[in-house]
């Protein structure tokens, strides 16, 4: 075991030697994450850009891994993006390869690193991390491809609701009235999930979620051990708790969802089964599980988080904040009724 750590620091160093701007980090994971002497002072932290946390677990999705760091890098606002990754069975060489693939192709970009994770956890997706300078982080999961614009735009209405989380998938939670126990579902009226497919939310949070709460705190972290699932819907009691109120969403001009289960997948030829893309067949949380099941399981752990706290801190938000806004009066043109804003074409 000794010879393979000193082999693989050796490989960090050479790494960082020749590829400065992309490193295999791995220091930080021996140090106390809840050390607040080790993390920035909140004072110091930057407010007109954010860091991206990016999780990684499977390795038939590392291609889509480069086009989605690409996507963040080519972002003035994005001052690093952080790729977390939580599979352990993963080769050193499989990461390194990563590593200088990345620096050699964004090299001009946001600076990137990827963290090999000690174990395959979901609650380490939120652990606090000395390299976030910024106040907002942006947490995301490595199937999910938005436009730079879009991003952006989620960041800024972030900058005017820095309690709050924002981002682009929402759910709910709901009182089953027949059956007394709290469910997760989806509303199109409410929401008050956020997904962490897409999140923005202040670092402060980070630390909450990984070395506050005591010993309650600690038992909602086990749930999500059990479960491997719901780290998200935690993270929203968590803020939610302390806010005070709901979650914000946002329009994207597009986005892609390529982990989704409804995705088709590519088509072979006349009569034969089409078989799914291999990112939706992959992931920590919900491989293989039907919706049906995905949503009862989370329903369960909503269950347990109210059991465990003792209230239900979650709060509901309506309606979705939206880039631009246009003329929703309808005028009569060339005989047809239309939109005021739209040009009859000849």
């Amino acid at each position: 075991m000794e010879v393979q750590s000193k082999a693989l620091l050796y490989s960090i160093c050479t790494i960082a030697f020749f590829f400065p701007r992309i490193v295999l980090a791995l220091r930080t994971l021996n140090s106390n994450p809840c050390d607040r002497t080790a993390l920035p002072e909140s004072h110091t932290l930057r407010s007109d850009q954010l860091t991206v946390l990016i999780n990684g677990y499977s390795e038939s999705r590392i291609p889509l891994l480069h086009s989605i760091a690409a996507t963040y890098a080519a972002s003035s606002l994005v001052t690093s993006i952080l790729i977390l990754w939580g599979n352990p069975s993963t080769s050193p060489q499989t990461l390194s390869q990563l590593s200088r693939n990345l620096s050699i192709l964004y090299s001009a970009g946001a600076a990137i690193t990827v963290h090999s994770q000690q174990s395959s956890s979901l609650n380490s997706r939120f652990l606090p991390r000395q390299s976030i300078n910024t106040r907002a982080v942006l947490v995301c999961d490595d199937d999910i491809e938005v436009d730079r614009e879009s991003i952006e735009f989620a960041f800024r209405v972030w900058q005017s609701n820095q309690d709050r989380i924002v981002g682009l998938f929402a759910r709910s939670h709901d009182l089953d009235l027949i059956n007394k126990t709290w469910i997760y579902t989806v509303h199109h009226d409410k929401y008050s999930i956020i997904l962490t497919k897409f999140m923005i939310l202040k670092n402060e949070y980070l630390y909450s979620y990984s070395c506050g709460g005591g010993e309650r705190m600690r038992r909602m972290k086990n749930v999500v051990e059990e479960m491997t699932n719901c780290e998200d819907l935690l993270m929203n009691f968590v803020v939610a708790d302390e806010a005070g109120t709901g979650p914000m969403m946002v329009a994207a001009e597009r986005v892609r969802d390529w982990g989704d289960p409804r995705n088709e997948g590519k088509e072979k030829g006349k009569g034969e089964a089409v078989e799914a893309e291999p990112e939706v067949q992959v992931g920590l949380s919900s491989v293989r599980r039907g919706r049906r099941e995905h949503m009862t399981r989370r329903g369960d752990c909503i269950r347990e988080f109210h059991r465990i706290l003792g209230r239900m801190p979650l709060r509901y938000s309506y309606g979705t904040v939206v880039n631009s806004v246009g003329e929703q009066g309808l005028c009569q043109k060339a005989g047809k009724l239309m939109l005021c804003d739209d040009h009859q074409l000849s």
